[in-house]
């Protein structure tokens, strides 16, 4: 067997980079994210299941710097994933699929997930 040269397949330091290709890794990452912060509130349920102790424990950790920007970046990839993921099923009805409401619709989720975040910050008494 001879060992052929075949060209790799592009990869992003290749591409422009574009917004509807920064939002689909967006998306993909915050899918990551919504996966690792239902391990933390499984703890959350766990802990106040365990009793007073276990439930002071983890409210020292979730009010602390660190616990409070998790918790918050955790609702705003919830936010961010809810709107992308309904952008995509506007996308399957095979509207918005020209360029420009690619675009809008892009700002639209991208702008949309911070102030829905805030709003469900400030309405959760953060």
């Amino acid at each position: 067997m001879s060992n052929i040269e075949r060209p790799l397949s592009p990869h992003l330091q290749v591409y422009k980079w574009q917004l509807t290709m920064a939002l689909s890794i967006v998306h993909r990452v915050t899918g990551f994210g919504l996966a690792v912060g239902a391990v933390a509130l499984t703890w959350w349920l766990l802990a106040a299941v365990n009793g007073e102790d276990a439930y002071q424990q983890f409210q020292a950790c979730a009010h602390s710097f660190i616990g409070q920007l998790f918790l918050f970046g955790w609702v705003w990839a919830f936010a961010f994933h809810f709107l992308n993921g309904i952008r995509h099923l506007v996308w399957d009805t095979g509207k918005w699929l020209d360029l420009k409401s690619a675009y809008a619709s892009g700002y639209v989720v991208a702008a949309g997930s911070f102030i829905a975040a805030g709003a469900i910050w400030f309405a959760a008494g953060y």
